[in-house]
């Protein structure tokens, strides 16, 4: 047992004045880092509720809500305190969440809850024939502070209680990796909404905005090495430290009627649009991400560090890169600088990102972040190696080769990889209709074997 003091508040935690959904690594390496780097952080803290598990927010209470963010460099490693989580709540505490959406003083709601919580069906907008979506809107009518699954469900359930309390209007602020994400956001909710009480939805059009941002840091898992480093370095015991890299980013549009912190002192980016800002992220980095997720483990890879510096992996990234290029309305200088940024940032050796976490949702992620290159590249008329390359390694991830399967829709990508017609059948998965392209059929198919042909 550590015989070191472990970390506690010296002065009181800011007020709670932004709730969020999704208490992770990623949040406490980003939003909260931000709001703890603003100008006026000492009166913007946060209220943070859990994903699926509770102990996140055990161990964090235990300490005050504050943790090590452990920022890993070429230099070495350099920890700092993050204060600006005032409290961290269960998930399953949804009187505690109603109770501070009623509160006027909080003016921001923030997400960071994967692309699977968002519940799209095919038409990009709310799949209202989930048994859990049907499930919440059954809950909702009957009683709107009844306890709800979905995040779609609790925001609708946050949002009712606000309205009825009279506390003025909100800005949901969505941080993950959807394009569009605020619009999308708002699409979900304000759907979910209408089946619950129509006039709850006018309000939401007319009372809170849903903002859009573009989040970038990569953060991987929390292991023991981080615990007994932090340990080292610092004389305190932290039962939640955040491993992270030097480089942040954040881009946000929208408006903030209730107000919110400074972040811009911070380094966020404000603008009225973060589209492009979007689709280079999402494609150069999510998109080489999980290319190097997929074909990184055939070879026997574990981590992004150790896949990029195979030559193999490091020339399928490039292919597919100079493919994404081609649609993005970007300075080909600025494209390249941001390429280059990006290969240094994958070598760094202090930041262990595990194949296996990226791989993790590919049937989410691979729409958003490689299918829109290859339908583009093939409008072109062009047959793309790298994104082709991308899809033939995530079938054989599917048929069990390379890191574990884990994905909210497992047995539908499972049951398409290993059909008859595997290729087309993937295809069809990712974007209907795209397995009708025989021409692209036929080219993934050629890029099955391509890791084994190449070495190992």
């Amino acid at each position: 047992m550590s015989t070191t003091e472990p970390l506690r508040r010296e002065v009181p935690a800011p007020p709670v004045r932004i709730v969020h959904l999704g208490l992770g690594n990623f949040h406490r390496a980003h939003q909260a880092w931000y709001t703890a780097h603003a100008s006026d952080a000492d009166g913007w803290g946060i209220a943070a509720f859990t994903g699926r598990r509770p102990d996140a927010a055990e161990r964090l209470n235990r300490q005050d809500g504050l943790y090590t963010l452990l920022v890993r460099g070429a230099d070495g490693d350099h920890p700092e305190v993050v204060p600006s989580l005032s409290r961290a709540y269960a998930a399953t505490d949804h009187a505690q969440f109603l109770d501070l959406l009623r509160r006027s003083e909080v003016a921001v709601v923030t997400l960071t809850v994967t692309e699977a919580a968002y519940l799209l069906g095919p038409d990009g907008g709310l799949d209202a024939e989930r048994p859990e979506v049907r499930a919440d809107v059954e809950a909702l009518r009957v009683d709107p502070t009844a306890p709800v699954t979905t995040v779609p469900g609790r925001l609708v359930a946050g949002l009712a209680a606000r309205r009825a309390a009279g506390a003025g209007p909100v800005t949901v602020l969505s941080c993950d990796n959807l394009a569009h994400n605020g619009r999308v956001t708002g699409s979900v909710v304000t759907a979910l909404a209408e089946l619950v009480d129509p006039d709850l939805a006018d309000w939401i059009h007319g009372d809170v905005e849903f903002a859009s941002s573009m989040v970038d840091r990569i953060t991987p898992a929390t292991t023991d090495e981080v615990v007994t480093t932090v340990e080292e370095l610092t004389g305190r015991h932290d039962e939640a430290p955040v491993p992270t890299e030097p480089f942040s980013e954040w881009v946000v549009a929208g408006r903030f009627p209730a107000g919110r912190p400074d972040w811009e002192s911070a380094g966020v980016v404000f603008v009225d649009d973060v589209t492009v800002h979007e689709q280079r992220k999402l494609w150069l980095l999510n998109g080489s991400h999980s290319l190097l997720a997929y074909a990184g483990a055939l070879l026997g890879h574990r981590t992004i560090a150790d896949a990029v510096a195979d030559p193999r992996c490091r020339g399928w990234v490039e292919t597919f890169w100079d493919e994404a290029c081609r649609h993005l309305p970007i300075p080909a200088a600025d494209l390249t600088r941001y390429r280059e940024a990006l290969l240094d940032r994958y070598a760094n050796p202090g930041v262990r990102h595990l194949l296996a976490q990226i791989a993790a949702g590919g049937s989410l992620k691979l729409p958003l972040r490689i299918v829109p290159a290859l339908r583009a590249e093939r409008a072109a008329g062009r047959l793309p190696e790298g994104c082709a390359t991308a899809v033939a390694a995530w079938i054989r991830h599917l048929r069990g080769e390379g890191t574990p399967v884990d994905d909210p829709a497992a047995d539908r990508a499972v049951a398409a990889a290993t059909s008859p017609d595997p290729v087309r059948a993937v295809l069809d998965l990712l974007h209907p209709g795209l397995g009708e392209d025989a021409e692209l059929v036929g080219f993934v198919s050629s890029r099955l074997q391509e890791p084994a042909r190449s070495g190992r």
